[in-house]
């Protein structure tokens, strides 16, 4: 009877840790949905944009007074006087300078940029009258999305009630229309939240990136192929490899410390640049990859470096035209899930000035730049409440590259995997 009941205690034991580990996987599973779920329903809307109707009339008296039409004259030609006189035109009846700098608020400051777009492309317009849908500002644009509450009390909302009649009116005649947001893609930073996009940041990571995989993978291979194949197996080996695994766990941002120290203040390397966040990311990554590869390495069964050296093979032949080729899957997948890793990292760019405002879109490895992950924080630290559903639909653009990487990650892990 005690061996039963013995027996029977252990079976519940057995049960109830099931239903923990159960448990357990369903409240992380709840956890990851909330948050997606919740990025989602936030930063949806960052990826449509209103646009106001205009009836612009490109009066030469204001682009061309001096009656000029050379690409400089075009060029600094004051279009934010068409946009104003063509809203001055919708509501005549605003007279005073206060109520007209109000009036002119509902349109964003990008569509003078717009306008200076057309008419460098075809100075011919000039005199022309024609309605164009122009870019509106981000409260008009967070008003029309519902994002701000009408029956709030004025002081707690970016529209007055003038405004906000004004707003209505516009919908009343059908001027307004939501269109998807192709600046979001486009478009660099901006102070303006209807402006600001995320390609400065997206080309940074890029740029980031491959000097990080440039680094990181050839030294990381060589390092995990010494190490697993030809290293004497001694006290100073034994501490490098104590030492790699202990500097897989050091906290990111050291990694950004020695950069500073290191790449900017001794060697006097650019701030802000990609190149300084490539060697700190690679750094970082390189760990992470000589682990993979040296377990991939490992897994490569004794009996091919038997079979290549009893046929003549030098050693050297022997890890390079056998062994790296049977492993590489496994270094692949190292590489890629320390990229995904890179990618997602903002602490170690924070120390080395990555975190500055860059309007401008970079275009090498040696000018200004920003990645996503300080792109998000940047959003996330301004006040503007556009700025919140942006900050949302980068968190979603960060999130599908990672799934992106782990997914690649996995498929040429299952397709060229090999089983001995």
């Amino acid at each position: 009877m005690a061996d039963k009941a013995r027996l029977r205690r252990r079976y519940r034991a057995e049960r109830r840790f099931r239903w923990y580990g159960i448990s357990a996987t369903i409240l992380g599973l709840l956890f990851l949905g909330a948050i997606l779920v919740s990025t989602v329903v936030l930063g949806h809307s960052a990826f449509r944009q209103t646009y106001i109707k205009l009836d612009i009339f490109f009066d030469p008296k204001i682009l061309t007074p001096d009656g000029k039409t050379d690409p400089d004259t075009l060029r600094q030609a004051n279009y934010p006087a068409v946009v104003k006189f063509s809203l001055r035109e919708m509501f005549p009846s605003v007279t005073k300078r206060n109520e007209q700098r109000q009036l002119f608020s509902l349109v964003s400051l990008g569509a003078s940029d717009s306008l200076r777009e057309q008419i460098t492309a075809n100075p011919a317009l000039i005199g022309s009258r024609d309605s164009l849908w122009l870019l509106a500002s981000d409260d008009v644009d967070q008003f029309i999305k519902g994002k701000i509450r009408p029956n709030a009390p004025e002081n707690e909302r970016q529209l007055n009630d003038l405004q906000m009649q004004w707003v209505h009116e516009i919908v009343a005649r059908g001027l307004t229309n939501l269109r998807f947001n192709a600046a979001f893609f486009t478009n660099g930073d901006s102070r303006e939240p209807e402006i600001a996009g995320i390609l400065g940041a997206a080309k940074g990571s890029f740029y980031t990136l491959l000097v990080t995989l440039v680094l990181s993978f050839p030294i990381g291979i060589m390092a995990a192929l010494y190490l697993q194949e030809f290293a004497p197996k001694n006290r100073i080996t034994d501490m490098i490899e104590v030492n790699i695994s202990n500097l897989a766990a050091v906290p990111s941002i050291v990694f950004g410390l020695l950069g500073l120290a290191v790449f900017l203040n001794f060697f006097g390397l650019p701030r802000s640049a990609p190149l300084v966040g490539g060697i700190v990311l690679a750094l970082m990554t390189l760990p992470t990859i000589i682990i993979a590869a040296r377990a991939a390495i490992m897994a490569v069964p004794p009996s091919i470096r038997e079979a290549a050296l009893a046929i003549g093979a030098s050693p050297m032949q022997t890890a390079l035209h056998h062994v790296v080729p049977l492993a590489s899957p496994g270094m692949m997948t190292g590489a890629i899930l320390g990229m995904a890793r890179a990618l997602g990292e903002s602490a170690p760019l924070l120390m080395i000035g990555m975190v500055a405002f860059i309007a401008d879109v970079p275009q090498g490895i040696m000018e200004p730049a920003t990645v996503l992950p300080v792109q998000i924080y940047l959003w996330a630290d301004s006040p503007e409440q556009a700025f919140v559903e942006k900050l949302a639909a980068g968190i979603m653009v960060l999130l599908t590259f990672l799934v992106m990487m782990n997914l690649l990650a996995v498929i040429l892990r299952r397709r060229f995997e090999q089983k001995w």
